[in-house]
């Protein structure tokens, strides 16, 4: 059973920056395509980046340019470098870790991030 424990959420002023940390035990990390999604109240979860085991990183058009998804092997954890926040990037980001071709996909129980304007 894999666990993914995010950490690095809270509150902060549009503009401003947050980064968020997902660490994950078991020993799948390196095999893992890691990504980050997100939730707002009364909206559908929506992926927000991912970053492949071999690096390959993709973004939601709404935050290319603003967030930076990155991973570290070594200590089994993925980040969300979020800058230049907007208050519609209010939501709960959730870590999840996943490989269909191993048949798992894992998620963690989220971080709250608000954005006031």
């Amino acid at each position: 059973q894999v666990q993914l424990v995010e950490s690095g959420g809270g509150l902060v002023q549009a503009g401003g920056s947050l980064r968020l940390s997902c660490a994950a035990s078991g020993s799948i990390f390196t095999f893992s395509a890691m990504g980050w999604h997100r939730q707002a109240p009364g909206k559908q979860r929506e992926l927000v980046a991912t970053a492949t085991s071999g690096g390959i990183t993709n973004y939601a058009d709404s935050v290319k340019g603003r967030f930076t998804v990155s991973r570290d092997n070594t200590k089994n954890t993925v980040y969300l470098q979020m800058n230049s926040l907007k208050p519609e990037d209010t939501a709960v980001y959730y870590c999840r870790s996943w490989n269909p071709h191993l048949g798992y996909d894992y998620w963690g129980q989220g971080t709250q991030v608000t954005v006031s304007s």
